[in-house]
């Protein structure tokens, strides 16, 4: 396990990680302006398939539905990185940190790869396939968002560990503004008193939809042309992946090194009796 000293170093990078993810000020609102006018251009049937997801995003917060994922294979990966026996979450949460991070990094790879191949796949019909992209693209974002949940030993069987993932996937799409407000919401989840007080207030997870239809207006004027939509389509929903999943390690990792520190603080406090 890592020294007190280590745990501190980390948290020390999440935080200029953080930081970096405040900056852009007024050029990123000005980034969004075309967006906003290129979704009137949406064709209705479009527009339809992403009013749809708020339903889909509020059906999953409640009870997972058809997008809770297994974590089998999340727990052969961590054995295989730490190198010792985990069968359960318990086994996670005493696992070294960096077993941790190279698990979450392989979920990255390997769904950066599916997500690539997907936009591929319908880019193949220009904007009349984008309506079958975007359900999909969802499912990849949850499923490679709660494998990385237990990949640090957080289980999204939870209904509390949902709402920190739809919250991870409105912190990759807002802007600063918004990242700012969420940093501030997540930076006291680990509060689980706080963290229940989340699931009654939450309302700005349907900024995530607002987000889809611009990252979606983007795809629109490369996908009018079918053959630039397959490439076009391949490397979106890659970037997107991997700008997902770089948030999801980011946030769920400070959320243990915490926890590791309040530990430690806990044995200075409480001396092992001889």
């Amino acid at each position: 396990m890592e020294t007190k000293e280590t745990l501190l170093a980390e948290l020390q990078k999440i935080a200029q990680w953080e930081n970096d993810q405040k900056s852009g000020g007024i050029w990123s609102r000005f980034a969004r302006l075309p967006f906003a006018f290129l979704d009137k251009l949406t064709p209705s049937f479009i527009q339809k398939r992403i009013g749809s997801l708020l339903d889909e995003l509020g059906y999953y917060i409640q009870s997972g539905g058809k997008y809770l994922t297994q974590q089998k294979n999340v727990l052969k990966k961590l054995e295989r990185f730490a190198e010792m026996p985990v069968h359960t979450f318990e086994d996670i949460v005493h696992i070294p940190l960096s077993a941790m991070d190279k698990t979450a990094l392989s979920i990255q790879k390997a769904h950066a790869g599916a997500a690539t191949v997907q936009g591929a796949a319908t880019g193949i019909g220009g904007v009349f396939t984008l309506a079958a992209d975007i359900p999909a693209i969802l499912a990849i974002s949850l499923k490679t968002l709660q494998e990385i949940a237990i990949s640090y030993g957080y289980d999204p069987n939870e209904k509390e560990e949902r709402v920190f993932i739809i919250k991870c996937l409105q912190f990759t799409s807002s802007d600063v503004v918004g990242k700012k407000a969420i940093l501030r919401e997540l930076s006291e989840y680990a509060n689980r008193e706080n963290s229940k007080e989340m699931v009654s207030q939450l309302q700005g997870w349907r900024e995530v939809i607002v987000s889809f239809q611009e990252q979606y207006s983007l795809k629109k004027m490369f996908r009018l042309v079918p053959v630039v939509g397959i490439l076009f389509g391949a490397l979106s929903n890659r970037s997107m992946i991997e700008d997902l999943s770089d948030a999801g390690i980011m946030l769920y990792r400070k959320r243990r090194i915490l926890n590791r520190l309040a530990e430690e603080n806990k044995k200075a406090e409480s001396p092992d009796l001889i």
